[in-house]
């Protein structure tokens, strides 16, 4: 049975074809929305495609940092449709694991790159197309190290205060166009990407994956995982009609995070 609350809603995403994007993308098309999937990695797009039997969703190829393949993108997007009622920002890599002193120019570029330019370059090339709908919303994904810094993650930090001050500023430039843009900051999401942060993590410290696993669980009153769909049926939320006065908010999704260390 699909749940019709996102029924006739036309949705973009970026980084859409594996770990909470693909969680989004299936909440999203079973609530009746049409997607608009962008990912770089073509091993995740070509297994999607072979998956996927909806009609509802269109799968793109697209690195989401660079200007001339996002514009391409929303090029043939514009084939399909010329408004859309939401835009979603899940581009985000980890970056590197060290301290200050010891992290690459080029590491803290790519990771800057990669998580704020990409938010730049698709909410700017959404928001006409937001406006010929004459209202919607953009969502924006961020994380707890947005809010409290993140101790040997600082370029991953950095980015994602980024996305807040974004999200703010937008919120008020995009408010008299009934265009509304939050962010989510996810916790800490069972999935491939934490896997690899607990490996690096662990291996920076010279400790167990067990030891720094329960570590990053001790960090929301919950103790608990989030789960990928946890961050895909907020978006929909605010997605929804249900959210229409809703807007510059920055939204946890993590059991109630009460440090990062």
């Amino acid at each position: 049975m699909i749940n019709q609350s996102l029924k006739n809603k036309k949705i973009i995403i970026s980084a859409g074809a594996s770990g909470i994007g693909l969680a989004i993308t299936k909440v999203c098309l079973n609530r009746g929305a049409t997607v608009f999937l962008s990912d770089i990695n073509e091993k995740f797009i070509n297994k999607l495609k072979k998956s996927n039997k909806s009609t509802k969703l269109h799968i793109f190829k697209c690195d989401a940092s660079d200007e001339d393949q996002v514009k391409n993108l929303f090029e043939r997007i514009k084939k399909k449709t010329s408004k859309i009622d939401c835009a979603i920002n899940n581009v985000g890599i980890a970056g590197p694991t060290a301290t200050f002193e010891k992290i690459s120019l080029r590491d803290w570029e790519k990771t800057l790159r990669t998580n704020v330019i990409s938010h730049f370059l698709f909410t700017k090339l959404s928001i006409p197309m937001i406006k010929k709908n004459k209202g919607g919303s953009i969502i924006n994904i961020s994380s707890d190290a947005g809010v409290m810094g993140f101790p040997l993650r600082s370029p991953y930090a950095a980015s994602k205060w980024a996305v807040i001050g974004i999200t703010k500023t937008l919120a008020m430039e995009l408010g008299k166009y009934k265009i509304r843009v939050n962010t989510i900051l996810p916790g800490t999401i069972k999935g491939d990407r934490m896997i690899r942060v607990v490996r690096d993590k662990a291996n920076f410290l010279k400790i167990s994956k067990k030891k720094v696993e329960k570590e990053f669980l001790s960090m929301s009153s919950m103790r608990s995982w989030i789960y990928e769909d946890d961050i895909g049926k907020m978006c929909s939320f605010l997605i929804s009609d249900d959210a229409l006065r809703i807007s510059g908010q920055i939204i946890g999704v993590n059991g109630d995070a009460i440090r990062l260390d």
